[in-house]
């Protein structure tokens, strides 16, 4: 008989048998054990040898696993309900530990670094004076997962990236992008919106849906050379998917998957919903795809998609070894078709909010309004010059929403020093681009609402290039430009037409907004009263 609380061994197994399986295990809890020690090693040599101060990491988990272990405790975790609020104000809560340890601070996810820009001055250093250093892109799990690390927004720095956004902006520009010549194409899409607008009546209904229509229609109209009709399924069906999947991009639940890659294929929660949400997103953009390829005129380009296709074409015949495929085709107008149309609708969503909330604003825009261009002409870009208090509450309505507050990661592809701290090779850099235009030291009361801040003492718009909406240096957004014409475009054109408010005893929206890859407001309603 063994001894009481001793192992037994199974039926016809020898005690020295059950010994080796016990010597097994231990082996296996030694290394587990070593492993664990050698990583808390080399975190804490990480934190020595120069880099931004931080909080403390953990073995293995770095700083991230004491924020996720009691959520393992909570159905809704694995559930996929509740997770918003886990994902909202990531950018505040990383403006907040700037305050304990400077505008320059890291913390570690699992045995990555991440470091974080909070102040004009670093990001300014890192991105524009060391911009080759600072403009790769991280190698996520999640990321390359789902974008195949090839496209413009993700794809890694270097000359292949170089060569597809010469030859994506160079493209766009072709089709009128930053030209008068896309007023046109802009001014035609707001005849919708008025039209869906005006079928409310003074009844209350959510701008998100027809805004939503109205901008990712711009952006159909260079990349695929046609507009979709709001009533048309498929596309509202596509726009709820890419809105929803950006939501859900920071939840915290899907960051696991850039600890334990193979959680992408969980058969519940967010990782499934993800799933399907980028099956039908890919079965919508390689349709649009194939249709061109049957339909192709050389003669003839119509869109982005044709020029890509020729330029393919040309590659081939020229026997070069190139970069221009399908593949990178799918990735880049999937790149334009969403982040296009997100940014921009959401930047004219908060822009409609600030209106309801600020009639004395409203009214002085339509002032100027009637002063230059009158009741009855479309607005034009040369109308710009002349209206600076638009301009400027359009700029104001940017630096509050701040619709990207952490930009797009990225990352050192060599070691360098920035303000006297060691960033190594491979490190993430978030600049916190909300901190920047919440920042007290540039900006006088960061969290008023204050058009005249962008304006001198002559009343004329004043640039300040502590002003970064769309972020600074070499991986500075490419649709820039057609967001600046269409932000001004559209804004004027729906504040020449209507006069916004809020419903009558409605509850002031939410003002912190919604964070997943985006800054978006929070729902609610608005009435239209006709100009």
């Amino acid at each position: 008989m063994s001894s009481v609380g001793g192992p037994r061994p199974a039926a016809g197994e020898q005690p020295g048998a059950a010994r080796l399986h016990l010597r097994a295990a231990g082996g296996a809890l030694l290394l587990c054990g070593l492993a664990v020690l050698l990583g808390w090693v080399w975190l804490r040599r990480q934190r020595a040898c120069g880099i931004p101060p931080g909080p403390k990491p953990r073995p293995l988990v770095g700083n991230f696993g004491h924020l996720l272990v009691p959520r393992f405790l909570r159905p809704q975790f694995w559930l996929g309900s509740g997770s918003q609020t886990d994902a909202v104000g990531q950018h505040v809560s990383l403006a907040r530990m700037a305050r304990v340890y400077g505008n320059i601070f890291s913390f570690f996810i699992g045995h990555r670094l991440v470091v974080v820009l909070n102040d004009f001055h670093s990001v300014r250093e890192a991105l524009v004076q060391q911009a080759d250093v600072f403009s790769d892109r991280p190698r996520m799990p999640l990321i390359s997962m789902m974008t195949k690390e090839k496209g413009i927004v993700f794809a890694h720095y270097g000359p292949i990236w170089k060569q597809q956004r010469r030859f994506s902006h160079s493209t766009l520009r072709h089709f009128g992008l930053g030209k008068l010549s896309l007023e046109p194409k802009i001014i035609e899409e707001f005849t919708y919106v008025k039209e869906a607008m005006q079928r409310h009546g003074e009844a209350p209904f959510s701008p998100f849906p027809v805004i939503g229509n109205a901008v990712s229609n711009i952006i159909c109209s260079l990349c695929f050379g046609q507009r979709f009709d709001y009533t048309n399924q498929e596309f509202k069906r596509v726009l709820d998917f890419m809105s929803r999947g950006l939501e859900i991009c920071l939840h915290s639940q899907l960051f696991l998957i850039n600890i334990c890659p193979w959680f992408y294929y969980l058969p519940f929660g967010p990782f499934k919903e993800l799933r399907q949400i980028e099956r039908d997103i890919t079965c919508f953009l390689k349709n649009i795809i194939k249709e061109h390829q049957e339909s192709l005129d050389a003669s003839n380009p119509q869109d982005f998609i044709d020029m890509y296709l020729l330029h393919m074409e040309e590659e081939k015949k020229g026997g070069r070894c190139s970069s221009f495929d399908e593949d990178y085709l799918f990735y880049i107008i999937g790149d334009l078709f969403i982040a296009g149309t997100d940014t921009t609708t959401n930047s004219l969503l908060w822009c409609l909010l600030y209106m309801s909330l600020n009639p004395d604003v409203q009214k002085k825009i339509h002032e100027e309004i009637e002063r230059v261009i009158g009741c009855d002409r479309a607005p034009s870009l040369t109308d710009k010059a002349q209206m600076p208090f638009t301009e400027a509450t359009i700029m104001e309505v940017q630096r509050l929403s701040m619709v990207v507050p952490l930009a797009i990661p990225h990352m050192t592809s060599e070691k360098t020093v920035l303000q006297g701290y060691t960033i190594p090779k491979g490190t993430v850099v978030l600049p916190n681009l909300w901190s920047i235009h919440r920042d007290p030291a540039i900006w006088e009361k960061p969290d008023d609402f204050c058009p005249h801040r962008f304006l001198d003492d002559q009343g004329q718009l004043l640039k300040r290039e502590t002003f970064i909406p769309f972020g600074i240096g070499k991986r500075v957004c490419m649709g820039e430009q057609l967001a600046k014409m269409e932000l001004f475009l559209m804004f004027v054109s729906l504040m020449q037409s209507f006069t916004f408010a809020l419903p009558e005893g409605s509850e002031k929206p939410i003002m912190t907004g919604r964070f997943g890859l985006t800054l978006a407001p929070h729902p609610f309603n608005i009435t239209v009263s006709k100009r």
